[in-house]
């Protein structure tokens, strides 16, 4: 679809979408922010001109920020190219921009049976899904088979790893802030998940 939209069309249809994701009707928005329900509606239908002294109590009855409800459109950030990064056993592909989701990252992984199998723990919990082969969670005293289509989420203080069973297996997984930190720069090759 290469329909482009007016940024101005844009914030209309994210403060309606806000509104209705929240189950608010133009009434409960209003009392929210100080507006009349009449000028919501001509905000959200475009036979209003917006003005910052409206989007600010709009956003904050919202509870979002100005920056969010204005900022610009663009295609530059929905395709995301992810780069393959190399460690024994493992290849990793990011597949979010740093940041992007409130401090997690999501990333695939490809690991065989040459990835080394040392243990590790840090702050949070891990959350992965895999996608194709069966993965060998090592966790504490216990040995977990994970195969595709399942699931599997477990406190990271409990030491873990993460390895191929019986072949090659891809799995997808979500890190918080120390998650990423611990698997994806350096020190996860070498911790174990």
């Amino acid at each position: 679809m290469t329909q482009e939209f007016s940024l101005d069309s844009v914030i209309r249809q994210r403060i309606r979408g806000l509104r209705l994701a929240r189950g608010w009707s133009l009434d409960s928005l209003a009392a929210r922010c100080g507006l009349s329900p009449s000028t919501l509606s001509r905000l959200e239908t475009g036979h209003r001109r917006m003005a910052l002294d409206q989007l600010v109590p709009i956003a904050r009855a919202l509870d979002t920020t100005l920056d969010a409800l204005v900022e610009p459109v663009g295609d530059g950030d929905v395709v995301i190219r992810p780069e393959p990064s190399h460690a024994p056993g493992l290849t990793t592909w990011v597949l979010s921009e740093e940041g992007a989701l409130n401090g997690k990252v999501v990333a695939k992984m490809r690991i065989t049976h040459e990835r080394p199998g040392e243990m590790g723990v840090h702050p949070g919990r891990d959350w992965f899904t895999v996608l194709s082969g069966t993965a060998r969670l090592e966790l504490g005293e216990r040995t977990v088979l994970v195969r595709a289509g399942e699931v599997a989420e477990f406190s990271t203080m409990v030491p873990h790893a993460i390895g191929a069973h019986g072949g090659p297996v891809e799995i997808l997984s979500i890190f918080n802030h120390d998650g990423g930190l611990a698997h994806l720069h350096g020190a996860g090759h070498a911790s174990g998940s």
